[in-house]
C-alpha cells in the first residue's frame, strides 16, 4: 500500500463521481476492488453511513490535477522509468492482481513500443548525419 501524496476525486476513471477511483489512486489498488468494498459495505454494513460518507467525500475531495506532461515516449524519464505515451505516466507493473498498474505482458509491449519510436528517430538521425546535406549545411555554418 503506497500512497501518492494527496487524496484526489478522479473523474476520468470514476464510475459516478470518481471517489473510489481516487482512493484506488492513492493507495495503489484497482478500481474495482475499492468499487467491491465500497459496495459490500453498502449492502452488508451501515448502508445509509457509507452513502452519506461517499456524498461528503465527493463535496470535499478536490479533482484530480491534469497533467500536462510532453507526449514524447522518453521525455522526462531521468531515472523515473518509461513514460506511458498516452497518459504521460510512468509506466508501472502490477505484481498481484489488486494492485494498480499493467500487466505484465502488456507494460512488456507498450516499452517495446517506445523502444520500436526511439529506434525510428535514431535512424532518421543517422541518416541525417551521414547524408551528404549534413556535410555540406557543417561546411556553411564553418563560413
Amino acid at each position: 500500500m503506497k500512497g501518492k501524496g494527496q487524496l484526489y476525486r478522479d473523474s476520468k476513471n470514476g464510475k459516478i463521481a470518481g471517489v473510489c477511483a481516487g482512493v484506488a489512486a492513492y493507495f495503489g489498488w484497482e478500481a474495482w476492488l475499492v468499487r467491491i468494498i465500497f459496495v459490500s459495505a453498502v449492502l452488508l454494513a451501515g448502508g445509509p453511513f457509507f452513502i452519506m460518507a461517499y456524498i461528503a467525500a465527493w463535496f470535499i475531495l478536490d479533482k484530480k490535477p491534469l497533467h500536462q506532461g510532453p507526449s514524447a515516449a522518453f521525455a522526462g524519464t531521468t531515472g523515473k522509468g518509461w513514460q506511458n505515451t498516452e497518459q504521460g505516466e510512468p509506466i508501472s507493473v502490477k505484481s498481484k492482481v489488486w494492485q494498480s498498474g499493467e500487466p505484465p505482458k502488456q507494460a512488456f509491449h507498450d516499452i517495446m513500443g517506445q523502444f520500436d519510436t526511439l529506434e525510428v528517430r535514431l535512424r532518421k538521425m543517422e541518416t541525417y548525419v551521414t547524408s551528404s546535406e549534413f556535410q555540406l549545411n557543417r561546411e556553411i555554418s564553418r563560413l
